[in-house]
């Protein structure tokens, strides 16, 4: 048996003589850890105020992981072939739980975006991102020559879209509406989508998502206080301020981990939309960068395996996995430019990072996706090498 060398090439090559992808284990394991501990520091202060136990949100946080692996380990035994056979069906569920959700939800700060599953509260909109893109990469197959020829074939999945976006807006949620605009943009782009068509696209989305912010006053005094939170510190601008303040303390090399002051009650939501912030006020730009630079990587992962096996022909596999790559990474940047104040806050989740039962779920199942989508590519050239060789 020849054990794998720890040089630098065990995590550059690519993982040729295995059955699965270490790298994308690998990675998705790390964020996780980070997240863990990341969590436990910033949601101490939190945790006493709520139920006086410092590691409330912690103890919830680690049940989450332990479902995600198992939920995982459930996903990956399940043939790519049935995610394409179903994938109307789940999709159909995704909305069905959308609707539910504004008649039974549990409303949280103002939104009503919890479904109420006794020791889990779900979340629909993030079962609805996966459930979209299982949906559109099946469409594309189905659609490709519709898709590239003909407006219609173009409208159909943005129609299927916007039945979404209009559940999501009512709860509200304009930032999982803005991650399923953009990775449906991406993925209609890949499969070869006019430029005329694609321009469009972009210019209705800013056009609509312009509407928006001018028409919901919360929406705007978010963007207001975005291109300049100092002018209002203490009221619409304060938790951009705090969380800058973060990023201001932490330095090169952070506070040491635990000794954040700004997850001391001053900074809203540090365990959860911000807990970048925290990150960096405790790990400085040390700890950012190697977070982004995993982050980044897995991304990087997901659109090389989609590239990967839509070269070698499995194209419904190939548009899920690069929409994964598009969602990771979107978000990603929506997430860390909210905290950094390059961005107006949209209350997105750090991907694998951030504290949310229902973001873990769906994002662990996604990269559990991807695992199985490399699993079957890796296993039928080995079984084709071997005829081959016979």
């Amino acid at each position: 048996m020849k054990w794998p060398s720890f040089g630098s090439d065990w995590l550059t090559r690519p993982s040729t003589g295995l059955i699965y992808d270490r790298q994308l284990v690998i990675l998705s394991l790390a964020l996780m850890a980070v997240g863990l501990i990341m969590v436990s520091s910033a949601s101490i202060s939190e945790g006493i105020s709520i139920n006086n136990d410092p590691f409330f949100f912690v103890k919830r946080h680690a049940v989450s992981l332990v479902i995600c692996l198992g939920l995982s380990a459930v996903v990956l035994q399940i043939p790519m072939a049935r995610w394409q056979a179903f994938n109307s069906a789940f999709l159909i569920i995704a909305i069905l739980m959308l609707v539910l959700v504004l008649v039974v939800g549990r409303e949280i700060n103002g939104s009503q975006r919890w479904l109420p599953l006794g020791l889990l509260n779900l979340q629909p909109a993030e079962v609805a991102k996966l459930a979209l893109f299982t949906f559109l990469a099946g469409y594309l197959v189905r659609r490709q020559d519709e898709v590239r020829g003909k407006w219609r074939g173009f409208i159909k999945p943005l129609a299927v879209m916007g039945v979404m976006s209009v559940l999501l807006l009512m709860q509200p949620d304009l930032g999982s509406v803005v991650v399923l605009f953009m990775t449906t943009l991406g993925m209609l782009f890949l499969a070869g989508a006019r430029l005329s068509q694609f321009l469009s696209l972009v210019g209705l989305g800013v056009g609509l998502l312009v509407f928006l912010i001018v028409n919901a006053p919360y929406r705007m005094r978010r963007v207001t206080s975005f291109l300049n939170p100092w002018e209002d510190p203490f009221g619409s601008g304060y938790q951009l301020t705090q969380s800058l303040m973060a990023f201001g303390r932490g330095g090169w090399f952070g506070e040491g981990l635990g000794n954040s002051i700004q997850k001391l009650e001053y900074l809203p939501e540090a365990h959860t939309d911000f807990v970048f912030a925290i990150l960096g006020e405790e790990l400085g730009y040390t700890g950012v960068l190697l977070v982004l630079l995993l982050q980044g990587w897995l991304a990087f992962k997901a659109m090389h395996i989609g590239q990967k096996v839509l070269l070698g022909g499995r194209q419904y596999e190939g548009y899920l996995a690069m929409g994964i790559g598009i969602w990771f990474s979107f978000q990603t940047v929506v997430n860390v430019g909210a905290t950094s104040g390059m961005l107006p806050t949209k209350g997105l989740t750090l991907p694998l990072v951030s504290y949310g039962g229902s973001s873990l779920l769906v994002m662990s199942t996604a990269v559990a996706i991807l695992l199985r989508i490399d699993f079957e590519w890796r296993r039928d050239h080995m079984q084709a090498r071997q005829r081959e060789a016979t």
